[in-house]
């Protein structure tokens, strides 16, 4: 009877998208627009160039791409064939990269040709395993897709994948260390997708605009939107007029942003108030946390179009939603909340003890569900300790209230002990983004011969702003206690940031931590 409850694949996602909804435009960057019959023939070409080169089943490919349409083509393809698909994060670095494709055994490595020829070299320097190097655009050296793709007949789409095969082996962030591929099964895309079509707030027509990586986030965004047969217009990158632009041209009616990203369209109002952005009727964010005063600005701005996500590498985009109708100005402590957990999806507080923590105290975020994934490739190790109890730990600490609502305090990792109290960053960085004067804000411990160590702020003021870094300490002060007051507060001009657009606490932690016999990872 198992083969009756084995669940779908990611690939029959688009089958039936490309099925159902031929006529209707599908996917457009800059120089290309398809529709889904398109997409389809697309796919197809794919297929035969994959097959020309000796890929199929339990063969491996990784794409190195800003956003262009072959992209998703090329994935799908993969796909199809029951290849297992890795992005590569376009912002992150060589070394990385190369890790990656070492590490997830790659046989074949597509890369843009203006953007990553140079990166596709070094990167077979480094992976002897590497057995084809293609190309996005000529490259010397390299094999180039396109030409062989307009000369290739469209090979039949059929599904050749099991649920059970690994459809992305996708890798951490590496916030906290070395890159973990996570092998998420076909069944764990497919209920994603299929959770994030139902649970999300979508509009009548879904015109969606994606801005960042469609490598990661904003990819797994296009997922729902394929399922439900809308169409996904691409940009290279987040500019701030080019983005304003563009959602009026395509009247947008679905753009995913991070919280930095929201931050730049607020303190840009020269920018955001010479175009109609009023086709916007669902903003997604999520990927970090987003200061709740911001939110309210933002709610202020763009009306009440807000969806927050909530997910992680290891159990994509959906462990919990705070939908639009949560962004509630009666229950202002809300927009604090990163939601409830999705439908189908299984969320407990935790503390050490795996034991589960009462209403309002802070627990490890640990997750069961179809959307988990299948573990670490060639880590058993961590495997083992992800999947303590039998529980997915995320590592992000968070309390719930009476109403089910959950409110991530921080990663574990990232904790603060001063003094013997436990410290949360996000906790102080909220506070500080609370001043009229703050744009953003990240939060770090540094060694402290006193207190072990203290608290220390790192700030970006609003343009045209002065503020002393003693009105910050006292304001957090105020808000929080003297515990949560940072003991010093620097300026910049700008705050490091993860490829995935997270705030990068590592880089800031090594300048302080160098030299002192331990670190915080």
């Amino acid at each position: 009877m198992t083969e009756l409850h084995e669940g779908g694949t990611l690939g029959s996602v688009f089958l039936g998208a490309i099925a159902r909804y031929s006529n209707r435009p599908a996917i457009a960057d800059a120089a290309k627009r398809w529709s889904y019959r398109d997409l389809g023939e697309a796919i197809g070409r794919f297929i035969a160039v994959y097959r020309g080169l000796g890929l199929g089943k339990g063969k491996a490919i990784a794409i190195l791409s800003g956003n262009r349409v072959e992209c998703l083509a090329g994935q799908v393809a993969a796909l199809l064939l029951g290849a297992r698909y890795t992005p590569l994060h376009p912002k992150a670095g060589a070394d990385d990269h190369a890790f990656i494709v070492g590490d997830a055994e790659i046989d074949t490595l597509i890369v843009e040709a203006d953007r990553f020829g140079e990166r596709g070299h070094y990167i077979r320097s480094q992976t002897p395993g590497l057995r084809h190097l293609l190309s996005f655009g000529p490259l010397e050296g390299a094999i180039d897709v396109l030409p062989l793709l307009a000369a290739a007949s469209p090979a039949p789409l059929v599904d050749e994948a099991a649920p059970s095969d690994i459809g992305w082996l996708a890798y951490t962030g590496g916030t906290t260390g070395r890159s973990k591929g996570a092998m998420l099964s076909h069944r764990a895309l497919a209920a994603t997708a299929t959770l994030l079509a139902a649970d999300w707030d979508w509009p009548p027509e879904i015109r969606l605009l994606a801005c960042t990586p469609i490598s990661h986030a904003a990819g797994a965004a296009m997922l729902p939107v394929v399922l439900r047969g809308g169409f996904s217009r691409l940009l290279p990158e987040f500019q701030a007029e080019e983005y304003c632009r563009t959602v009026e041209a395509e009247r947008i009616t679905v753009s995913f942003l991070v919280p930095t990203i929201l931050y730049v369209l607020l303190d840009r109002p020269d920018v955001r108030t010479r175009y109609d952005l009023s086709s916007l009727q669902t903003i997604v964010y999520g990927a970090s946390p987003m200061s709740p005063d911001r939110l309210r600005e933002a709610l202020a701005v763009f009306g009440p179009v807000f969806v927050q996500m909530y997910g992680q590498t290891e159990a994509p985009q959906v462990i919990t939603t705070l939908r639009k109708a949560d962004h509630d100005p009666r229950h202002p402590e809300r927009l604090g909340s990163c939601g409830q957990p999705s439908p189908t999806v299984t969320v407990r507080l935790f503390d050490a003890e795996i034991r589960e923590v009462p209403v309002g105290e802070p627990g490890e975020i640990c997750v069961r569900g179809d959307i988990v994934m299948d573990g670490y490739w060639k880590r058993p190790e961590a495997t083992e300790e992800a999947f303590k109890g039998g529980w997915l730990h995320t590592g992000d600490v968070a309390k719930r209230d009476a109403d089910g609502f959950l409110y991530i305090v921080d990663r574990t990792k990232d904790m603060i002990i001063t003094g013997g109290f436990n410290v949360y960053p996000r906790e102080v960085e909220d506070a500080l983004m609370s001043h009229p004067a703050v744009s953003s804000a990240i939060v770090i411990g540094v060694p402290d011969s006193k207190w072990g160590e203290a608290v220390k702020g790192f700030v970006v003021l609003r343009e045209g702003m002065t503020v002393e870094a003693a009105e910050l300490q006292a304001h957090v002060k105020k808000l929080r206690g003297a515990v949560w007051a940072p003991k010093t507060v620097e300026f910049r001009d700008a705050l490091p940031l993860t490829a995935l657009g997270k705030p990068d606490r590592k880089v800031l932690r090594a300048a302080h931590w160098q030299g002192q016999g331990r670190g915080v990872a």
